[in-house]
């Protein structure tokens, strides 16, 4: 038995549409399903790096899901290029930093805001 990879990992969000809208138009995701899943109108939405095989679920109504599970730490890493170049681009369209990006052993650092307060980070990785 081996585990391959990371499949998916759900982030909870307020409203499916203003996360879509954040995820794709301005970090630049691709959106990959956004499908009912009940007669209630819950959604499966799923966005993902261009090419990724990994996941990002946008979570809202079912399952675990609650407001006050909403926004927050998440421990969500992203890998880049150029953090510089890429920083710069989506603070263009309107998104929002924790922070200028930072130089660390292991790489450069900055972390993302999104419309509900979930963080996560993107790093371009140290070169040897």
């Amino acid at each position: 038995m081996s585990i391959a990879r990371l499949y998916s990992a759900d982030i909870y969000v307020h409203d499916l549409d203003r996360a879509i809208d954040f995820y794709v138009d301005k970090v630049g995701f691709e959106k990959r399903v956004d499908e009912p899943v009940d007669e209630e109108g819950h959604r499966w939405v799923e966005v993902a790096p261009s090419g990724s095989k990994t996941a990002l679920v946008l979570s809202h109504g079912f399952g675990s899901w609650s407001p006050e599970k909403v926004g927050g730490w998440c421990r969500l890493i992203f890998s880049v290029d150029d953090l510089r170049s890429t920083f710069g681009a989506l603070r263009a369209r309107g998104v929002t930093f924790e922070s200028e990006p930072e130089e660390s052993p292991y790489g450069v650092y900055a972390q993302v805001r999104d419309p509900d307060g979930n963080v996560f980070g993107l790093l371009q990785e140290a070169r040897d």
